[in-house]
Protein backbone atom coordinates (compact mmCIF):
# COMPACT_ATOMS: atom_id res chain seq x y z
CA UNK A 1 0.00 0.00 0.00
CA UNK A 2 1.36 3.35 -1.01
CA UNK A 3 -1.10 5.56 0.87
CA UNK A 4 0.65 6.14 4.17
CA UNK A 5 -2.03 8.58 5.35
CA UNK A 6 -4.55 5.72 5.37
CA UNK A 7 -2.46 3.54 7.66
CA UNK A 8 -2.91 3.70 11.39
CA UNK A 9 0.42 4.61 12.89
CA UNK A 10 1.76 6.39 15.89
CA UNK A 11 4.56 8.60 14.70
CA UNK A 12 6.79 10.07 17.35
CA UNK A 13 7.84 13.61 16.46
CA UNK A 14 8.62 16.89 18.18
CA UNK A 15 6.24 19.82 18.50
CA UNK A 16 8.36 21.59 15.85
CA UNK A 17 6.83 19.37 13.17
CA UNK A 18 3.90 21.22 11.60
CA UNK A 19 2.97 18.37 9.27
CA UNK A 20 4.22 15.26 7.48
CA UNK A 21 3.07 15.18 3.85
CA UNK A 22 3.12 12.40 1.28
CA UNK A 23 3.35 13.71 -2.28
CA UNK A 24 4.63 12.72 -5.71
CA UNK A 25 3.83 9.74 -7.90
CA UNK A 26 2.71 7.55 -4.99
CA UNK A 27 -0.34 9.80 -4.51
CA UNK A 28 -1.73 9.37 -8.04
CA UNK A 29 -3.98 6.33 -8.30
CA UNK A 30 -2.99 4.03 -11.13
CA UNK A 31 0.74 4.85 -10.91
CA UNK A 32 3.48 2.37 -10.07
CA UNK A 33 5.93 4.46 -8.01
CA UNK A 34 9.49 3.44 -7.22
CA UNK A 35 9.54 5.28 -3.91
CA UNK A 36 7.37 7.34 -1.60
CA UNK A 37 8.10 11.05 -1.37
CA UNK A 38 7.53 12.59 2.05
CA UNK A 39 7.95 16.22 3.09
CA UNK A 40 8.32 17.15 6.73
CA UNK A 41 7.16 20.71 7.35
CA UNK A 42 8.77 22.38 10.36
CA UNK A 43 8.41 25.54 12.34
CA UNK A 44 11.50 27.74 11.98
CA UNK A 45 14.23 25.65 13.66
CA UNK A 46 17.93 25.10 12.84
CA UNK A 47 18.63 22.99 9.77
CA UNK A 48 20.59 20.41 11.79
CA UNK A 49 17.54 19.80 14.00
CA UNK A 50 15.33 19.52 10.90
CA UNK A 51 17.59 16.88 9.38
CA UNK A 52 17.82 14.85 12.60
CA UNK A 53 14.06 14.90 13.10
CA UNK A 54 13.43 14.02 9.43
CA UNK A 55 15.75 11.01 9.64
CA UNK A 56 13.99 9.85 12.80
CA UNK A 57 10.64 10.05 10.98
CA UNK A 58 12.10 8.26 7.95
CA UNK A 59 13.06 5.30 10.17
CA UNK A 60 9.53 5.15 11.56
CA UNK A 61 7.87 5.39 8.13
CA UNK A 62 10.21 2.78 6.61
CA UNK A 63 8.79 0.22 9.05
CA UNK A 64 5.26 0.62 7.62
CA UNK A 65 6.08 1.16 3.94
CA UNK A 66 6.55 -1.40 1.20
CA UNK A 67 8.60 1.09 -0.86
CA UNK A 68 11.69 3.11 0.03
CA UNK A 69 10.98 6.49 1.64
CA UNK A 70 12.50 9.63 0.11
CA UNK A 71 12.24 12.39 2.69
CA UNK A 72 12.76 16.17 2.45
CA UNK A 73 12.51 18.74 5.19
CA UNK A 74 11.15 22.27 4.82
CA UNK A 75 10.17 25.17 6.97
CA UNK A 76 7.47 27.48 5.61
CA UNK A 77 10.08 29.84 4.18
CA UNK A 78 11.86 27.15 2.19
CA UNK A 79 8.58 25.44 1.21
CA UNK A 80 7.27 28.57 -0.51
CA UNK A 81 10.62 29.63 -1.98
CA UNK A 82 10.43 30.05 -5.75
CA UNK A 83 13.41 27.71 -6.21
CA UNK A 84 11.57 24.81 -4.52
CA UNK A 85 10.50 22.55 -7.39
CA UNK A 86 8.59 20.21 -5.06
CA UNK A 87 6.29 23.04 -3.93
CA UNK A 88 3.50 22.37 -6.45
CA UNK A 89 3.44 18.65 -5.73
CA UNK A 90 3.30 19.24 -1.99
CA UNK A 91 0.65 21.97 -2.15
CA UNK A 92 -1.61 20.47 -4.82
CA UNK A 93 -1.23 16.70 -4.42
CA UNK A 94 0.18 16.41 -0.90
CA UNK A 95 -1.71 14.34 1.66
CA UNK A 96 -1.10 14.97 5.35
CA UNK A 97 -0.09 11.78 7.12
CA UNK A 98 -0.93 13.38 10.47
CA UNK A 99 -4.30 14.94 9.55
CA UNK A 100 -5.28 12.34 6.91
CA UNK A 101 -6.43 15.04 4.48
CA UNK A 102 -4.97 17.30 1.83
CA UNK A 103 -2.12 19.42 3.18
CA UNK A 104 -3.51 22.47 1.38
CA UNK A 105 -6.70 22.23 3.46
CA UNK A 106 -4.68 23.46 6.45
CA UNK A 107 -4.07 26.63 4.41
CA UNK A 108 -7.79 27.03 3.63
CA UNK A 109 -7.44 25.67 0.07
CA UNK A 110 -9.14 22.70 -1.58
CA UNK A 111 -7.32 21.24 -4.63
CA UNK A 112 -9.37 20.08 -7.60
CA UNK A 113 -8.76 19.15 -11.23
CA UNK A 114 -11.09 20.48 -13.91
CA UNK A 115 -11.29 18.46 -17.11
CA UNK A 116 -12.71 20.48 -20.00
CA UNK A 117 -13.66 18.32 -22.97
CA UNK A 118 -15.44 18.63 -26.29
CA UNK A 119 -17.48 15.91 -27.98
CA UNK A 120 -18.30 18.00 -31.07
CA UNK A 121 -16.14 15.96 -33.46
CA UNK A 122 -17.40 12.59 -32.20
CA UNK A 123 -20.04 10.43 -33.85
CA UNK A 124 -23.28 9.87 -31.96
CA UNK A 125 -22.29 6.32 -30.91
CA UNK A 126 -18.98 7.66 -29.51
CA UNK A 127 -20.82 10.36 -27.55
CA UNK A 128 -23.03 7.65 -26.04
CA UNK A 129 -19.95 5.56 -25.21
CA UNK A 130 -18.42 8.62 -23.50
CA UNK A 131 -21.58 9.06 -21.43
CA UNK A 132 -21.49 5.39 -20.37
CA UNK A 133 -17.85 5.77 -19.37
CA UNK A 134 -18.75 8.72 -17.12
CA UNK A 135 -22.11 7.56 -15.74
CA UNK A 136 -22.10 3.80 -16.11
CA UNK A 137 -24.40 1.35 -17.88
CA UNK A 138 -26.37 -1.73 -16.94
CA UNK A 139 -25.98 -1.39 -13.18
CA UNK A 140 -22.24 -0.73 -13.35
CA UNK A 141 -20.81 2.49 -12.00
CA UNK A 142 -19.16 4.97 -14.28
CA UNK A 143 -15.89 6.66 -13.36
CA UNK A 144 -17.68 9.72 -11.93
CA UNK A 145 -19.41 7.75 -9.18
CA UNK A 146 -16.59 5.25 -8.73
CA UNK A 147 -13.95 7.93 -8.12
CA UNK A 148 -16.01 10.76 -6.64
CA UNK A 149 -15.92 13.05 -9.65
CA UNK A 150 -18.77 15.30 -10.63
CA UNK A 151 -20.10 16.75 -13.84
CA UNK A 152 -20.11 20.50 -13.20
CA UNK A 153 -21.67 21.25 -16.58
CA UNK A 154 -21.60 19.62 -20.00
CA UNK A 155 -17.99 19.73 -21.07
CA UNK A 156 -16.52 20.09 -17.55
CA UNK A 157 -15.74 17.48 -14.91
CA UNK A 158 -14.29 18.13 -11.44
CA UNK A 159 -12.19 15.42 -9.76
CA UNK A 160 -9.80 14.94 -6.87
CA UNK A 161 -6.10 15.25 -7.76
CA UNK A 162 -5.26 11.62 -6.90
CA UNK A 163 -7.61 10.42 -9.68
CA UNK A 164 -5.90 12.47 -12.40
CA UNK A 165 -4.35 9.52 -14.23
CA UNK A 166 -7.57 7.47 -14.25
CA UNK A 167 -9.66 10.30 -15.71
CA UNK A 168 -6.90 11.39 -18.07
CA UNK A 169 -6.48 7.87 -19.49
CA UNK A 170 -10.24 7.21 -19.70
CA UNK A 171 -11.05 10.49 -21.45
CA UNK A 172 -8.06 10.16 -23.79
CA UNK A 173 -9.44 6.82 -25.03
CA UNK A 174 -12.64 8.59 -26.11
CA UNK A 175 -11.44 12.00 -27.31
CA UNK A 176 -8.20 13.95 -27.58
CA UNK A 177 -10.09 17.23 -27.38
CA UNK A 178 -9.69 17.97 -23.67
CA UNK A 179 -7.71 20.14 -21.29
CA UNK A 180 -6.86 19.74 -17.59
CA UNK A 181 -6.61 22.67 -15.17
CA UNK A 182 -5.45 22.59 -11.58
CA UNK A 183 -7.50 24.86 -9.34
CA UNK A 184 -7.81 25.70 -5.68
CA UNK A 185 -11.12 26.62 -4.11
CA UNK A 186 -11.56 27.99 -0.61
CA UNK A 187 -12.93 25.91 2.23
Amino acid sequence: MYKLWLKKQKLSCSKNVVDIVQYGSSIIEGNSPNDIDVAVIFNKIPLKNQLNEAQNLKKQLTKISVLPIHIKSFDFYSLFDKSNFAKEGILFYGMSILKKDYFSNALGLVPRLHFFYSLDKLKKKDKIRFNYMLNGKGGKYGILKKYGGRLVKPGMIEVLPEHEKIFNDSIRKQTTSFEVRKVFTSI
